[in-house]
């Protein structure tokens, strides 16, 4: 029996969200759960190029020991997922739109397999559990 896919929506920018949900989905996908994440909202500005890892995240409590206790980064772990299973990341076409972004210039490389709009999203999360973070 095949597992229940796994759709998470990853919409704030304090890095204990974007650490919890590159936690989720990397498991997940390695465990051969399909996973697709959302990446919207402030949490987008979290995955544009170049950003040192001082310069990508900020907030949250343990902000601070995930920096200090080198606690792997978030996009290696999403990056883990994508190699090691089937884990798809989606950017907002409305956020890109918004902020003037385009996916595969200004977001980091090779992390995104395109842009999506929420509808189609969440039509296809039906078939699937939903987090949202």
């Amino acid at each position: 029996m095949a597992s229940t896919p796994l759709f998470i929506m990853l919409a704030s920018g304090e890095h204990e969200k974007i650490q919890l949900a590159a936690m989720i989905a990397s498991v997940a996908a390695v465990s051969d759960r399909p996973v697709q994440v959302f990446v919207t909202m402030n949490a987008i500005l979290a995955f544009r190029r170049g950003l040192s890892r001082q310069e990508r995240y900020h907030g949250g409590h343990f902000h601070e020991q995930f920096m200090i206790k080198n606690v792997p980064d978030a996009l290696e772990l999403f990056e883990q997922g994508r190699m090691l299973g089937d884990l798809k990341m989606w950017a907002c076409a409305l956020v890109l739109d918004l902020e003037h972004l385009d996916h595969e210039k200004d977001l980091v490389e090779g992390l995104f397999d395109g842009a999506a709009g929420l509808a189609k999203f969440l039509a296809d999360a039906e078939d699937g559990e939903l987090i949202t973070l």
